[in-house]
């Protein structure tokens, strides 16, 4: 029984070793946002020297610092981006943490990233067998930070997420920082009757902080075998932001996807269709009440048919909707968003914004 109680307390304190794997809860991980700090036998500085278990919750490898918000670097403010605390990972360092999952699931990572002082800072996310390389060299908010999703699917029912830091500087201490790791349980939404195409709405998507303003990045699907938000692929150079109705203006439900970056930022899904039958794709485009105004314009596809939806944005929330009817040439039939133009919010000329877009839906249609 005494022994019991002691573990159950070095649970609650999550202070255990990395061998005690955690339950998984939508939220953030064991210590995800680095507020239990090491001990302080075990910091040289902002070093953590004590260990791979230094840090409580985590396991850690190589040069990584605890760094406290208003810290300086030199002449650099190092911007925590919540709470008090975060780690910076310098030269191949790494944290890594077990958790109970059910096998088979899809799960995706949310986790808060800033640069600091290295020219291509990115980083390496993986859950075996999956792994990807995030580029962190566009900075899509001039905050300093940016939040990032990245999914995988459970191979085992116990997995081990290791978010490392592959660059060699001069510097070692030059790397990115890392808070708020959280982990949300995916479920692949299917067709209805209402609608052909997978999360229209993008109600389904990764963990998104509640206390936090700036929404969450989804990368590229080539850095990511496995689309944070089920149904849709991120067909593109650039990430779109997943936005939600606490903190931005959204045409319908709870979620909806922003396009951040022009051409280079699009999203795509491909739905089963029946050559020579009728079908209307229909949608909402427009901003998310973020000072991101002036002319915008939204490109969807069906197939090898097209519509240019332009928005003019006062950058204080509405929408419209639209429309495309087209004629299915195959089984399967390519459905894809863009934005036409790079825009930059009016009140700071350092973030990227753009159009947002919602509730698609497509319906077959009869012939007249």
């Amino acid at each position: 029984m005494g022994r019991k109680l002691a573990l159950l307390s070095a649970l609650l304190c999550a202070t255990t070793a990395f061998h005690v794997a955690f339950s998984f809860k939508d939220g953030l991980v064991a210590n995800g946002n680095f507020e239990l700090a090491p001990k302080a036998s075990d910091m040289n500085g902002t070093v953590v020297v004590g260990g791979a278990h230094a840090l409580p919750a985590w396991e850690i490898s190589g040069f990584v610092e605890y760094i406290k918000s208003g810290q300086k670097q030199g002449d650099m403010l190092l911007v925590v981006p919540e709470g008090a605390y975060a780690v910076r990972l310098g030269n191949e360092a790494s944290i890594k943490q077990r958790i109970n999952v059910i096998k088979g699931m899809y799960y995706s990572i949310t986790f808060v990233a800033a640069r600091t002082c290295a020219q291509e800072e990115r980083l390496n996310v993986s859950v075996a067998p999956d792994s990807g390389v995030l580029p962190m060299q566009t900075l899509y908010s001039s905050n300093g930070w940016d939040a990032y999703a990245w999914a995988f699917r459970a191979e085992y029912p116990q997995v081990e997420i290791v978010i490392h830091n592959p660059g060699v500087e001069e510097d070692p201490a030059c790397g990115p920082l890392i808070d708020s790791v959280a982990l949300r349980a995916l479920y692949p939404p299917r067709p209805t009757n209402k609608n052909i195409l997978k999360n229209g709405g993008f109600e389904e998507g990764p963990y998104v902080f509640p206390n936090t303003s700036w929404g969450v990045l989804i990368p590229p699907n080539i850095e990511d075998d496995h689309s944070p938000l089920p149904g849709w692929m991120v067909e593109s150079l650039k990430a779109v932001k997943y936005i939600d109705s606490d903190h931005f203006s959204v045409p319908q439900g709870r979620r909806a996807i922003e396009l951040l970056a022009g051409k280079e930022s699009a999203i795509a899904q491909v739905a089963r269709t029946i050559p020579g039958k009728n079908y209307v794709l229909s949608f909402a485009v427009g901003d998310a009440s973020n000072s991101c105004e002036g002319s915008m314009i939204v490109e969807a596809f069906a197939g090898k048919d097209t519509i240019k939806v332009p928005y003019e944005s006062k950058g204080k929330g509405g929408f419209k909707r639209a429309m495309l009817k087209f004629v299915a040439v195959s089984a399967r039939t390519r459905i894809m968003f863009l934005s036409t133009f790079y825009t930059m919010r009016s009140d700071d000329y350092s973030s990227l914004c753009g159009p947002v877009i919602d509730d698609v839906k497509m319906l077959s249609l009869r012939k007249p």
